[in-house]
């Protein structure tokens, strides 16, 4: 164990110190804390209000068209071509044309500009013609638009869940799919980050020859541990730090921008508001009521519901098991190849589990508790990510117990199969490794010839190259 200890220490501490690790323990949380900041600060910045010429041959949508904050319509008296000549001299920023057409609503329209506008802008003006030319087709079939707008109903469906014991806690399917798919999707991607760094590096180790050195003085099986361990340790601490640091960045961000973030969310709350209540109740009614708050409060109460006690303890556990089955096998590959291209042929069938799981993600939130949904959060080659997803939609204790013993006893059993490919393979040298070699790497048994066998396997293997050499 204590050679195990310094082994590990050796590989924490050269990755840490690493030029590398600092920069994207550093660079992780900015772009991180970039996915929360960045759109709340381009949603207060107010963009460059945009002047659109309008010239309605049609006479049907004159000052019809609603203004926004960014977005400003102007009715032109001139023609198409002059407005057209017009465009890049008097600041507007495109011209709209609706032609006059022989049906009595035009139900199309041009938009000329010098750059290419954004959907937002034809999204508006689409929305805008596409209402009004719905008022008027009711207006002509002698139906007033005021009685189908009043009529249209919102319909919020509550969902609430209920133990056994008849506790009731409110649910959110959408917050518990967003958990579970980012808690699987980050466990798919640190199983592949730093599994590869253990192949990476038992690659360079045996190529350099150093793997030669260390050896003599432990046992394979303990400077595989050591690896595995040591850059598990690595990515623990990376992840923790990028959670700190991006806590840090988003809670000082929003500390100081507390109050513009708060009067630009109000100011757009009022105005959605207004929008919709204008035409469906009288304007002493737009007033926002005291209980307006009650959504803002359902949604923490949602979000409480959420055990994420258990979230977060698994997510540890799974990330850390996933890796360490995950691991062995990508060190087992790395002792039984020279270089880094020869290892494709062994990592497809190793890694096809863990990305079977992320690409059924999506069946398995529809289907939580499916029985392909329970026997994939089982196995352990696919329960880190495939539970990760199932936890937040409420996962059965007894399933849970045997997803973790299941994952342990995997991690024994890699382990053990790769410790018969690692002790052999790591001293190989010059020979191309087939699966019918590494069969007999692990059905070998230790016997009364065992190190004269080791020693004709390993002579075989570097002969070629060493007589080169």
């Amino acid at each position: 164990m204590g050679k195990i200890t310094l082994i590990l220490k050796r590989e924490y501490l050269t990755r840490v110190k690493k030029r590398s690790f600092i920069i994207m323990t550093i660079l992780g949380p900015l772009l991180m804390a970039a996915l929360f900041v960045v759109p709340v600060y381009m949603a207060q910045i107010e963009g460059d209000v945009k002047i659109i010429g309008v010239v309605d041959d049609s006479r049907v949508f004159t000052n019809r068209i609603k203004n926004t904050e960014t977005l400003q319509f102007v009715f032109l008296s001139k023609n198409i071509e002059k407005a057209k000549k017009d465009l890049d001299s008097t600041g507007i920023f495109a011209v709209l044309h609706i032609p006059k057409t022989e049906l009595s609503v035009p139900e199309s329209a041009i938009l000329y500009s010098l750059k290419q506008p954004n959907l937002i802008l034809k999204s508006h003006i689409m929305n805008e013609m596409a209402h009004e030319i719905e008022s008027l087709k009711l207006l002509s079939g002698g139906i007033d638009p005021q009685v189908l707008i009043s009529i249209k109903t919102d319909v919020n469906l509550l969902t609430i869940r209920v133990d056994r014991d008849g506790a009731e806690k409110k649910s959110s399917t959408e917050l518990s799919m967003v958990v579970g798919f980012v808690g699987g999707l980050l466990i798919y991607i640190f199983i592949f980050l730093y599994g590869s760094q253990v192949m990476r590096g038992v690659i360079e180790e045996k190529t350099s020859r150093i793997v030669e050195v260390i050896v003599s003085s432990v046992k394979p099986f303990e400077l595989m541990m050591g690896k595995i361990t040591g850059i598990a340790l690595v990515g623990l601490t990376q992840f923790a730090l990028w959670v700190l640091l991006t806590f840090i960045i988003v809670t000082g961000f929003l500390t100081v921008f507390k109050g513009d973030i708060s009067d630009y969310k109000s100011s757009q709350f009022m105005i959605g508001n207004e929008s919709r209540l204008t035409d469906t109740v009288p304007p002493q009614a737009t007033t926002l009521a005291p209980g307006s708050n009650e959504s803002v409060i359902e949604v923490f109460e949602t979000i409480n519901s959420i055990n994420f006690e258990v979230i977060i303890f698994s997510f540890l556990f799974f990330f850390i098991g996933g890796y360490l089955v995950y691991a062995a096998l990508f060190a087992a590959i790395g002792s039984a190849v020279d270089n880094e291209t020869d290892t494709q042929q062994f990592m497809m069938p190793v890694t096809i589990p863990l990305i079977l799981s992320i690409v059924i993600s999506q069946f398995i939130i529809n289907n939580p508790d499916g029985p392909a949904a329970v026997w994939l959060s089982l196995i352990p080659l696919t329960s880190p990510v495939v539970m990760m997803i199932r936890i937040p939609f409420g996962v059965p204790y007894m399933e849970l117990a045997l997803s973790y013993s299941f994952l342990i006893l995997g991690f024994i059993g890699t382990t053990w199969l790769a410790a018969k490919i690692y002790r052999t393979g790591i001293l190989m040298y010059g020979k191309k490794v087939t699966y019918r070699e590494l069969w007999k790497w692990i059905s070998y048994r230790p016997g009364k010839n065992s190190d004269y066998t080791i020693k004709k396997h390993l002579m075989h293997g570097s002969s070629n190259k060493d007589r080169k050499e």
